[in-house]
């Protein structure tokens, strides 16, 4: 696994945190004020609170639970109990490597010197979760890998499927720039349900 898609970047604006995850690993996805992605575990080291419920403050992110602020390394530097204090070095977030490319979020677990992938000048159009494992969505349309799988369809539309859970996936589409979103919405929603197995 190298790069996952994580998210479009119109939903997760400068200011915004969000939790999403990639298999089994737990993660919060936030923006800086200036525009900076992350995506960071996502528990406070403190006492173990989401901070994919906490805020961001500028180029930090800090947990709702203790008000504990982590800069853009993951480390803490700021602790509003102790404000003369400077957190020791050890208090640090767990943090993976990210990058916006093509209007989609990008997480890489483990070191890659890959680019993410290509998206042939594809534009994100939306976000849906689909009740499957990222494979079966691959096996579906014969691709071998999940990442990324371009569909045959009327709107050259490429899929980055995000990998969740045994059973569910998040596919986050793309699709030529000429070609109306609400028609590919729609196509969206009508491919979700053949992949369910659920009648429209």
């Amino acid at each position: 696994m190298e790069w996952i898609a994580v998210g479009l970047k119109e939903d997760i604006p400068p200011g915004v945190v969000v939790p999403s995850r990639v298999g089994a690993t737990e993660l919060a996805i936030w923006c800086t004020t200036s525009g900076a992605y992350h995506a960071w575990s996502d528990r406070c080291p403190h006492r173990g609170m989401r901070l994919s419920h906490g805020f961001v403050r500028g180029d930090r992110l800090a947990c709702i639970y203790h008000g504990w602020q982590y800069n853009e390394r993951g480390s803490c530097d700021y602790i509003p109990a102790h404000p003369k204090l400077t957190p020791p070095d050890t208090i640090c977030v767990p943090a993976y490597r990210t990058t916006e490319s093509g209007g989609v979020i990008w997480v890489a677990l483990s070191d890659t010197e890959q680019p993410p992938p290509d998206l042939g000048g594809r534009r994100p159009v939306r976000s849906l979760p689909i009740a499957l494992s990222a494979a079966e969505v691959a096996a579906h349309f014969g691709a071998e890998t999940a990442t990324t799988i371009a569909v045959v369809s009327d709107h050259d539309t490429l899929l980055a499927v995000q990998p969740c859970t045994n059973a569910q996936c998040v596919v986050h589409a793309l699709a030529a720039p000429q070609h109306d979103r609400k028609d590919v919405s729609r196509w969206l929603e009508e491919m979700r349900r053949r992949l369910e197995g659920v009648s429209a």
